[in-house]
This record gives structure tokens, sequence and C-alpha cells, in this order.
């Protein structure tokens, strides 16, 4: 790699995404194209995230991606906060349309208006569904995966008889987030609160789930919402209760996306390119030969067998059996974070073992070939859980809660920036007032990321007046 990580980290991440072929870029600014090994990382997360909806009894729907312009003047709240990023459709056939249509740039608006069609009775609830899609927001300033003005995600709305329901709902999806996003990519998160200024546009309520890239930025990596009854009351989404009296349902909506892969590589990679986990690498194991194995076929043979074997147990593993040097081969599956690279030789052969290097350790292990079906599975469980730890540690040495004013705040960051270090998440205090939290990212370019649910430490003083504080919240700049 020729940028390192602590020279210039967004260079670095360019460049590892270029050179791991995992992405390129569309003719349309802001927009990306998913190369199969980045397009087979999502797979595995909709996978993961498919199962547990289904375990939740939630079911799979899709929506159109024209949403037309009255459906957004519905919610008053809600055009407000999108309408700076639709892009629109004007034109079609020739013709110019009798109503704009936007590019989704989430489907609450057309979701409610089928589910106020669709719920009559409190027979019908609660009604829950995802749905996998596109959306659109024209952002100014793009990253590949981590802000795109196209990105793909997933999207859940769900419509209850009560708000203790809907709430419940709310925090439990919030809970599916962590646990996948940890057990699945391995990368540590922060669950809280948003504070009003950063919930989603329309919602009463929005909880989040933060990650902290090895910059020690933020990446909002999942958020679920409580709607109450807004866009019940906007789309006439009523209902019949027990009571036979006509009420409103209450309503939520959570959502995570493709910026989840760009937060795997910020979280675990290094100077030497991706680091994935195993559970979502698209090829969790190279096998090679090595030494003088174009004159002994009977090398590449083992490996035959042992690629169908390893095929049979489920493992995604891919024989490298090209004519690139040795070195050439070591380097290419190292930046494309393969998690692991068992090489095989004449010599190998001879002692019926194969040499194993895992991507996130220095050294090669010896492994008999008699024990190398039991010792791959376990070391891929084993790396899985080694990267979660090493993130948890990344991630505490770069977080700050012994700091109580914007002073502080701001020589904080610069004695970082001096010493070619990150600023991370500063843990402060806040009055709640709108205006102090401006401030905070006016001189210092860091916003409140969220109140968290189990803060390290109770801050008591808001670190921008000095009043009493009353909320805990997360500080660090985002992506």
């Amino acid at each position: 790699m020729s940028t390192l990580q602590k020279e210039d980290f967004s260079a670095w991440y360019i460049q590892t995404i270029k050179q791991a072929d995992l992405m390129d870029y569309s003719p349309v600014r802001g927009c990306i194209i998913f190369k199969p090994d980045s397009y087979e990382i999502w797979e595995h997360i909709q996978e993961e995230f498919n199962a547990r909806f289904k375990e939740e009894g939630i079911r799979n729907a899709y929506f159109p991606m024209l949403i037309p312009e009255s459906f957004f003047t519905k919610e008053k709240d809600h055009i407000e906060g999108f309408s700076p990023e639709l892009p629109w459709v004007t034109e079609a056939a020739g013709e110019k349309l009798e109503e704009r249509l936007a590019l989704r740039p989430t489907s609450e608006t057309m979701i409610g208006t089928a589910f106020g069609d669709w719920i009559n009775s409190y027979r019908d609830l609660p009604m829950e569904i995802n749905q996998w899609a596109n959306v659109f927001r024209w952002e100014k300033k793009t990253l590949p995966f981590l802000r795109t003005s196209e990105f793909l995600w997933q999207e859940g709305h769900t419509a209850h008889s009560d708000e203790e329901d809907a709430r419940r709902r709310t925090m439990r999806m919030l809970q599916v987030y962590k646990e996948v996003i940890e057990g699945l990519l391995a990368v540590p998160v922060y669950e809280g609160q948003k504070t009003p200024s950063e919930r989603f546009a329309g919602a009463v309520d929005t909880f989040s789930v933060e990650a902290m890239m090895k910059d020690g930025k933020a990446v909002q990596a999942g958020t679920s919402h409580y709607m109450g009854t807004k866009f019940a009351e906007a789309f006439d989404i009523k209902y019949l209760n027990r009571d036979n009296e006509h009420v409103y349902a209450h309503t939520t909506s959570w959502g995570v996306s493709t910026r989840l892969i760009g937060a795997v590589i910020m979280v675990h990679g290094d100077d030497q390119g991706l680091v994935l986990p195993p559970k979502v690498a698209a090829k969790q194991v190279v096998l090679m030969p090595v030494g003088p194995w174009k004159k002994k076929p009977e090398i590449v043979e083992r490996l035959e067998v042992l690629q169908s074997e390893l095929k049979s147990a489920g493992i995604r593993v891919l024989l490298d059996d090209s004519d690139n040097s040795p070195g050439f081969k070591f380097n290419e599956w190292e930046l494309k974070g393969v998690p692991m690279r068992i090489e095989f030789g004449p010599r190998d052969m001879e002692n019926n073992q194969v040499m194993v290097k895992m991507r996130d350790l220095s050294d090669k292990v010896a492994v008999s070939l008699d024990e190398i079906m039991t010792f791959v599975p376990k070391a891929l469980d084993d790396m899985q859980v080694r990267l979660l730890e090493t993130a948890r540690e990344n991630r505490k040495a770069n977080e700050y809660t012994n700091i109580d004013t914007l002073d502080e705040l701001k020589a904080h960051i610069e004695a970082k920036k001096a010493a070619g270090e990150v600023p991370g998440f500063v843990l402060a205090g806040w009055d709640g007032e709108l205006e102090t939290e401006a401030k905070i990212k006016e001189e210092t370019g860091f916003t409140t990321r969220n109140m968290p649910f189990n803060p390290p430490v109770e801050k008591t003083t808001c670190i921008v007046s000095g009043k009493p504080a009353k909320h805990t919240v997360w500080l660090a700049r985002a992506y």
C-alpha cells in the first residue's frame, strides 16, 4: 500500500477499496458500482438480517421507487427534512408529467399510503414489513459506501395498536442491529437516543447504533424510529379498535444500509489492505500451491480434494493455481482481506501438513492434513472473536470521558492533531439546548452522536454553557 492509514486515512480508504476491487465509479456523480466481492458482503449482511427479521415475524415486500410529490406534502417535517436531497422525475415518454415524482429517499410516504388502505381493524395489527431497496439522497459530498447519492438498504415499517407495542418494536430492532453488527461484522457500537436536531425527519424519537472508525470518526451504523401517530394522521392509518372506535395506529421505521460495508473496512483494515471478518468475507479461505509445484501435479490434486471438502463443510474457498508468483499472490489476497491462506508445496506433502496464515496474525502455523478440517472452522471462529475484541480495544483507547468544557475539547482536538493521533469520541454533558449543541459543531466540527443508554460516566455539567447537564452525549466527527 502506497498510502498508510496514519498519513491520510481517507486516501488509504479510497486506495484500499479500489485495489481490492470492491467498487468502481459510475458516470453519474456520487454513485458507485458494487463489484462482486463487495456485493457478496452485502448479500451476507442481507442473509443474516433476513433470518433475524423472519424470527421476529417480519416479512419482506417491495414498493415502487417513484413517489408522487403530493405524498411528501402530507407530513410537513418529512418534506422539510428531505426536500434539498430529492431528485425529481418531471418528464416521461416525451411528455411533461402532471405531478413530479421523487426518487425515494425513504419509503415512509409510499408505505404509509398503503398502510392506510390495508389497515382497517385491530385484527390487522401489528402490521410489520421490511423492504430491501435502493434509495436516493443527492449528497453534496460523497465517499464510496459511506455516503453516496444512491445506496442500498433495508427499511422496516410497522404499525401498532398502541404506543407501548410500537416502542417495544422500535427498541427491539435497535437491539437486533447491535447483535448483527457486532456478531456478524465484528464492529462494536454505542446504543443511544439521537438529540432532537439529529432525529429522523418526522419521527417522535430516533435511536441509533454508532461505530467508531480507526481514524476516530463516527459512522451511524443503524437507526430505529418511533413515529408516534404523526404519519398515521398524515396518511389516514386508522383502525377500528375493540371498543368500536376509529383510532390512529402508532408506527415505526428502522434501517441499515451499505455504509456497513464502509464501516467494516474502516474498523478492521490495516496498511496491507482489507481485513474481513470471516462471517462476511466473499472468500474465507484461499488455497495456494507453493514451491516447485508445477512439476508435481499431485500438489494441486490434493488441494482440489481439500477445496471440495471445505466447500462441503460450508466454507467459502478458492484455489489459486494461477501463474502469478507466490509473492504477488500473497500480497493480492492480503489486500483483499481473505481471512485464511493455506499454502501447500512438495515439502508439506512429505510432512502431511499445510502452512496456514491468518490475515490478522503475523505468523504462519503448520497444521496436519489429518486435522485441517477441524482446524479451519475453529480458526475462522477465533478470528471473528479476535477482530471484535481488537476493535473494542481500539475504541476504548480513543474514548475520552474527562473533558468538561468547550475550551478543553478544542485543546484536546489540537493536541491530537499535533501528535498525529485521532481525537476519537468525547463524552460530554449537554444542557439540552439546541444553541449549545450547534455551538459545539460550529467551533469544533464535532456533532452529537447519541445520548448513550449506559454511559461509562454520567456528566453533570454542560460542556458549553456550564449549566447542569440534562443529558450525557457522545461527541465525534462523523462521516
